[in-house]
């Protein structure tokens, strides 16, 4: 897969293709996907049908040979993107390239709007997506039918800039060790809270002089109509200007930007509002005449100042608490180890982590940073991987096992392989993972972009309509009347806070469960896990730690435990038999010495025999027992009692007479049944699913509390059963770990995948459990309805501040209580609404999951 195609065209009418039957209303579309991990022959089938299992693709063909996949499919029901997902779903990877690009000045509903239309009908492009949570948009695209420069074109023929990092802000990010994104939003932020400052002072004497008739003193020395008011007045204007043209400039450059491409946004609005306060103030001080009441010739300077000041403040301080929304994102790429002790030459050097390659021998010492992944070669530690994986206590480490970059080494020092390096480790996958997340969006999210799409535009009008409706029938000064609510109206609609309700709660509750070990591929899959009402967990690997272990071990009189312990271990110590393997390793775990066997036979079927110290031991079913003439009626009652609780025990026969049993299980993993717990407590039915028989599949439900179980089901019925399931009418969630889970884990409404388990099976799942544990899929729909509570609280909030704010700006309530609301009020509510929906969000990094107390 270094290299990909990926190819659009358009069928000509006349092209027949082998695989319709009849020819389609509409023209379909001909698209060539290159594959990537095809390994056998049956690889292309199972793309081919879940690609026709598409809705509108008409005609789907894989070839194994070159690696493409030639689908013509009906652009109006199904898009390029959709196509790409079924590969996906099913495990495998379909090309495309992925950039993500920062756009300046990005502050409402209808900037993504816009810029995902544009970016969109640039020809090769299969996806964009905007976000105000990350100031930037998502693109997906065939590289050789677009490049960056013609998906910069179109962001910027969408009225916005690709912000670039300065090489001020390049440096400040290296001196800091931050990304130089963040070091260019620290600038923004200091020029704003600059403007804001010089935009406050001003209009402190602004609206002290304005209003001299309030103040006792002013009154007199300033009268209505003289020349010194109309002096000082002007004056006001002068040091007003400055104001407008600078602290105010953002606003005049986005209304030109979004003009220029006949469209409007908030910068229109709030353009539009401060120039109708400072024009009327110029012609009021230069031209009283004009007005029939000397009443009439009011300046609004201060409109213009304190407007100006209180939305920069509000900018201001959206971008410092959208900087707290990816903070997760921060804390990951900070747990990185800066420098790597390796072996070169056979001396130690303190190399950079960038510089360490696959395959270096790297030392970790006590107190120190796993550099980069890898496998130990030499010593044994106890490693803190909590911040990885979410899992409180320190693993044990030993030769042979893999150790993770970043993770923290606590006791002893070890000498390990590295095997990633760079973008291929485990951090920089995750952090990959998370920021994909963060960038997408919710359903949700595309309803509200398109109602905010008209917001700009109805308030525009509703101002419009305001304006003629108090110039006409208002109360007298009815050209003042009109004006403040023409300013007002424009200036109080926030469309900054319907953008802001939905990425800002996703980037904090995908960047929450990050640092649970949880990592949702997607803002569809985190809104979708909130309604999960059933979950099928998968028993091997999800349930139970997927591998045999040592359970029980019974003697008959006169024998002891650990003797016949010891005789099992040692007849099956060189077996590589599963069993045998479990057998061995909890003899070890209990500390018994193994011994040679003699004469070893192994008899298919039935079990294994050897010598043993002089001894004939036997290792086996019931069969092989009565083969060899031992009766074992005695152990019957025990044996039957092990095989109903789901275990495998095997008669053990010393000399011609029954001496035990050792029994063997996939046992269930420590933290299962609490998870189980925990799902239910959320209201979710668990059902388990196996191919095991009906006596082990009831044996294991029952010693972790399922109700519901699904035995003996092949591998590929797995897929069919998540289909029933939802069938009936729930929505339903898969937690798997294996290659054959893939298919079933694409089905379901949700994929849970564990992260032990195997590639296939986390590439196909919408979710990821980094610890392995299911008591992440709790967690992870605890997150996933935190989150989607908090957007629901940003939207009431954000849609009832212009439900309401809006008609009492226009003037609704003077006929009744005779109010009619101030633009400085209106400026101050406008700037901070977008502040506490951003900050309701970031509510969101205190969330803890609850736990289950057994």
């Amino acid at each position: 897969m270094s290299e990909r195609r990926f190819l659009m065209t358009t069928r000509h009418p006349d092209e027949k293709l082998p695989e319709e039957e009849a020819p389609a209303a509409r023209q379909p579309q001909r698209i060539d996907l290159s594959i990537g991990g095809m390994t056998c022959s049956h690889c292309p089938a199972a793309i081919e049908k879940a690609l026709r299992a598409t809705s509108g693709v008409v005609s789907a063909h894989v070839n194994l040979a070159n690696g493409l996949a030639t689908v013509n499919y009906d652009s109006s029901r199904a898009e390029a993107m959709d196509l790409v997902k079924a590969i996906r779903a099913v495990g495998y990877s379909a090309g495309a390239a992925a950039v993500r690009i920062p756009i300046k000045s990005m502050h409402c509903s209808s900037c993504v709007t816009r810029i995902e239309s544009e970016v969109l009908t640039t020809p090769g492009v299969l996806s964009a997506y905007a976000n105000l949570g990350t100031n930037a948009v998502d693109v997906e695209y065939d590289p050789s039918k677009a490049d960056f420069e013609a998906i910069r074109e179109a962001i910027e023929s969408a009225g916005h800039k690709v912000a670039k990092a300065s090489p001020a802000d390049v440096m400040t990010a290296i001196e800091n060790d931050e990304d130089p994104g963040q070091a260019a939003n620290e600038r923004e932020y200091r020029t704003l809270m600059r403007k804001f400052w010089f935009a406050g002072a001003v209009s402190i004497p602004v609206m002290a002089l304005s209003y001299p008739d309030l103040i006792p003193g002013l009154r007199e020395w300033m009268p209505m109509g003289s020349d010194t008011r109309r002096v000082v007045w002007a004056l006001l204007g002068v040091i007003s200007l400055p104001v407008l043209l600078w602290a105010g400039s953002q606003f005049f450059v986005g209304m030109w930007e979004a003009l220029k491409h006949r469209s409007a946004n908030m910068h229109t609005l709030i353009a539009i509002g401060v120039t109708a306060a400072f024009l009327y103030s110029v012609v009021a001080v230069a031209y009283p005449g004009l007005f029939p009441d000397p009443a009439l010739a009011e300046v609004f300077w201060d409109v213009t100042d304190v407007v100006i000041a209180l939305v920069v403040l509000g900018l201001a301080l959206e971008i410092k608490a959208k900087g707290r929304t990816s903070e997760a994102i921060k804390k990951l790429i900070g747990l990185q180890a800066k420098t790597a002790r390796v072996m070169r030459d056979g001396t130690q050097v303190d190399l950079p982590v960038e510089e360490v390659v696959v395959g270096d021998i790297v030392v970790v010492r006590p107190g120190e940073k796993v550099p980069v992944d890898g496998e130990v070669i030499e010593g044994s530690s106890a490693v803190d991987e909590s911040m990885i994986t979410g899992e409180s206590i320190p693993i044990e480490k030993s030769v042979l096992d893999e150790v993770i970059g970043a993770t923290l080494n606590k006791t002893g020092a070890f000498k390990f392989k590295a095997t990633k390096v760079g973008k291929d480790t485990a951090l920089a996958n995750i952090v990959r993972m998370v920021k994909d997340a963060q960038g997408s969006k919710a359903p949700i999210q595309r309803v509200v972009d398109m109602v905010s799409g008209y917001f700009v535009p109805t308030v525009m009008i509703l101002a419009t309509l305001a304006f003629v409706a108090w110039y006409l029938i208002g109360p007298e000064p009815r050209i003042i009347y009109a004006t403040i609510v023409l300013v007002t109206t424009l200036i109080i609609a926030c469309p900054c806070a319907l953008g802001l309700a939905t990425p800002t709660s996703l980037t904090v509750g995908i960047g929450k469960a990050a640092e649970n070990g949880i990592l949702i591929r997607s803002g569809d899959a985190l809104q979708t896990s909130q309604n999960l009402d059933s979950i099928i967990l998968d028993k091997t690997g999800t349930i139970t730690r997927g591998e045999p272990a040592l359970t029980n071990v019974i003697v008959t009189q006169g024998q002891r435990e650990d003797d016949i312990l010891q005789l099992a271990a040692s007849l099956e110590s060189g077996s590589e038999h599963p069993l045998g393997e479990a057998i061995v390793q909890g003899a070890q775990e209990r500390g018994i010495t193994l011994v040679d066997a003699e004469s070893f036979v192994a008899i298919p079927g039935h079990g294994v025999s050897g010598r043993i110290n002089g001894r004939d031991v036997l290792l086996g079913n019931a069969k092989l027992m009565r083969d060899h003439g031992i009766v074992s009626d005695e152990l019957t009652k025990d044996w039957e009692q092990l095989a109903s609780e789901g275990k495998t025990p095997m008669y053990v026969g010393i000399n011609g007479t029954p001496a035990g049993l050792v029994a063997v299980a996939d046992t269930v993993k420590p933290d299962s049944k609490e998870a189980i717990k925990a799902l239910e407590r959320l209201g979710i039915e668990i059902v388990m699913l196996t191919g095991d028989n009906e006596r082990t599949a009831d044996a294991i439900a029952r010693e972790v509390g399922i109700k519901r179980v699904l035995s003996e089901v092949l591998p590929n019925e797995k897929a069919h059963e998540v289909q029933k399931l939802q069938l009936e009418g729930k929505t339903v969630g898969m937690v798997g770990d294996g290659i054959n889970d893939a298919p079933a884990l694409a089905q379901a409404d949700v994929g849970f995948a564990i992260g032990t388990g195997t590639d296939v099976a986390i590439e196909a799942s919408d979710v990821t459990l980094i610890k392995g544990s299911l008591v992440g899929v709790a967690t992870a729909i605890e997150i996933s309805r935190a989150t989607m509570r908090n957007v629901r609280q940003n939207l009431v909030g954000a849609f009832g501040y212009n439900t309401l704010g809006i008609p009492v700006a226009m003037g609704v309530l003077y006929p009744f209580l005779g109010l009619l609301l101030s633009p400085l009020i209106a400026a101050a509510a406008m700037a901070f609404s977008s502040v506490t929906v951003v900050t309701n969000a970031n509510r969101l990094r205190f969330f803890q999951p609850r736990r289950v107390v057994s």
